[in-house]
């Protein structure tokens, strides 16, 4: 049951069906309750007025003294039973003799002679009895309705009650649906609104007559509408600055290439296909950087099967990156094999370490020393990086995470403005935090500090 109307419906029905079967159940028994204690009234009175008259005729019991039953209070004729006319009665004196009878009465006696009610069956019929015993007069008066009659009247005031009930409730389950409808109809409103939007609009929805139960759900879809929007407008810059990123080197691999077409010699030639060669490093590293910043901002990248030792892949992303350091003549330290942590999200990690690396190469001067370290500080991993280079300037530090943010002291023209911006993102899926400070003497330490299960 996947509609939230046919869901609400069903348990609003249930519901009022519960409290409609539970009113049925009491008044029938409330009902059959009440009608019983009327008849047993009935006979009682009848019992006391056949005694009665009895009595004003001097104690003398004539024939037709029972027939006076007859006089009692009569119920209404309901048309299929005449209730009015059901009672039979018996007087017995204390002798035993049967003194008078009714008319339809049985020969034999209705009870017992106990006085008060009593039920008894005689000659196939049980009958509800009586008794009323008078020690003056000697008499025994006994007066009784069978009871099979008395359970069709009963059952006839029940089920004259229960009619219009079972009546009233597929009335009540049509107004329960329409109120359902009138109900959700806010909803229908609003899938009506989103349905006739086009995709390019994310405008925030007015809230401002909204039903207040919808009110969190356009809030979220707000919240929503913002994220994606932001996240376009994202994409919109990076697509821009990459666009205008790549157009320049690939400018300039072209202005070489023509050069070392028409290249007069052989110097001239191979300066042109050297800078060529630069040029072509640069742009893959560019676009290596682009697809690195493309997998830290996906949310869905899938984890590692098996978790990797965190020295191991410092060391791998070391490797990778000694042929560089050995073309800028700086010598790449590592330091971390005494430090067992493991991780899953190798994936995304190793990008991180390799542009920290790649910058802190980058960035030194001939001869220096480039070291990389895993150790634990403060119940966290930390894999530092430490150069010698420039540094970063005191107001380039807000902005050195920003993606396209080439900083004052990069001058080597190496830079794509990418590199911390996917160290930043990394640490923001992984739940850890990047430091960035300068070294006395010179240089910058960068930290990377990640939790002890990541």
């Amino acid at each position: 049951m996947n509609s939230i109307r046919t869901r609400l419906f069903a348990i609003l029905l249930a519901a009022t069906g519960a409290v409609w079967l539970s009113a049925v159940i009491w008044i029938q028994y409330s009902t059959r309750m009440e009608v019983s204690h009327v008849l047993d009234r009935r006979l009682q009175e009848s019992a006391r007025m056949v005694a009665s008259l009895i009595g004003r005729n001097g104690g003398i019991v004539p024939d037709d003294a029972a027939a006076l039953v007859d006089a009692a209070p009569a119920l209404p004729d309901t048309g299929s039973h005449d209730f009015a006319r059901q009672l039979i009665c018996q007087v017995w004196g204390f002798d035993g003799q049967l003194k008078s009878e009714s008319d339809g009465a049985p020969g034999t006696r209705l009870a017992d002679g106990v006085e008060g009610f009593s039920e008894r069956e005689v000659e196939g019929e049980v009958w509800r009895v009586y008794s009323h015993v008078d020690e003056d007069m000697g008499i025994r008066v006994m007066v009784g309705d069978a009871k099979s009659v008395r359970d069709r009247l009963v059952g006839d005031v029940v089920l004259g009650l229960l009619a219009p009930a079972l009546l009233i409730l597929p009335l009540l389950a049509g107004l329960i649906w329409l109120a359902v409808r009138r109900g959700l109809q806010p909803l229908d409103s609003l899938a009506c609104t989103l349905a006739a939007r086009p995709a390019t609009d994310l405008s925030a929805l007015d809230d401002r007559n909204t039903a207040t139960e919808l009110q969190p759900m356009i809030g979220a879809l707000n919240g929503l509408f913002r994220r994606v929007d932001a996240a376009r407008e994202r994409e919109r810059s990076f697509t821009a600055f990459a666009a205008h990123e790549l157009k320049t080197p690939l400018a300039g691999l072209k202005t070489q290439a023509q050069i070392a077409q028409i290249a007069p010699d052989e110097a001239t030639r191979a300066r042109a296909l050297a800078q060529i060669t630069g040029g072509v490093d640069r742009t893959d590293r560019m676009v290596r950087q682009l697809l690195d910043m493309t997998a830290a901002e996906n949310p869905v990248v899938a984890c590692d099967l098996a978790a990797q030792e965190g020295a191991r892949i410092l060391a791998d992303v070391a490797e990778g990156l000694a042929g560089l350091a050995d073309a800028r003549g700086v010598a790449l330290v590592l330091d971390a094999s005494s430090v067992p942590w493991r991780t899953t999200q190798a994936a995304l990690l190793a990008p991180a370490l390799r542009n920290l690396m790649e910058n802190a190469i980058l960035a030194s001067p001939a001869g220096a020393r480039v070291e990389a370290r895993l150790d634990g500080q403060d119940g966290r991993m930390r894999f530092s990086v430490l150069d010698r280079g420039p540094g970063i300037a005191d107001a380039d530090r807000p902005h050195v995470t920003e993606r396209f943010w080439r900083g004052r002291a990069d001058t080597s023209g190496h830079g794509s403005g990418l590199g911390l911006a996917i160290v930043a993102a990394v640490m923001a899926r992984m739940g850890g935090e990047l430091r960035l400070s300068p070294r006395d003497g010179g240089g910058e330490l960068a930290e990377l500090l990640l939790p002890a299960t990541a």
